[in-house]
């Protein structure tokens, strides 16, 4: 992840989450946002990106913006956070699985151990592993 792009921002979500996978499915979208503003920003300076991959740790949150088919335990959420489904399904995004020990994120939201915490830092491509 060093050598990629990357956008990071947090924010209390105002949606009630009645399941992670519903919380993960919204900051998903969320990404997809920021993902989405960030190319056509790089437009403006010539450089074009066909496909933009946002890695995800949550098994339902991928299934659910691959598939759109609406499901009884899918119909409780608003239809504004189907946005990521929606720039799945043209090809504007790519959602992909990333198992949780490999998840960058995680150093930002969650205490670590020193051993995950220094692989994940060397992930982030900012600084080098301290003993």
């Amino acid at each position: 992840m060093g050598c990629c792009l990357t956008s990071w921002f947090s924010k209390k979500q105002t949606a009630l989450a009645i399941s992670t996978t519903k919380a993960e499915y919204v900051s998903a979208g969320k990404a997809c946002q920021q993902a989405l503003w960030m190319k056509q920003a790089l437009v403006d300076y010539g450089i074009r990106l066909d496909n933009i991959p946002i890695m995800c740790d949550n098994k339902g949150a991928i299934d659910l913006s691959k598939n759109p088919v609406q499901h009884s335990r899918t119909k409780h959420i608003e239809i504004r956070h189907h946005f990521l489904r929606d720039n799945v399904q043209k090809g504007n995004i790519s959602i992909e699985k990333v198992s949780s020990e490999d998840n960058i994120a995680d150093i930002l939201t969650k205490p670590l151990k020193r051993e995950p915490f220094n692989y994940l830092r060397l992930g982030l491509g900012m600084m080098e592993q301290i003993d």
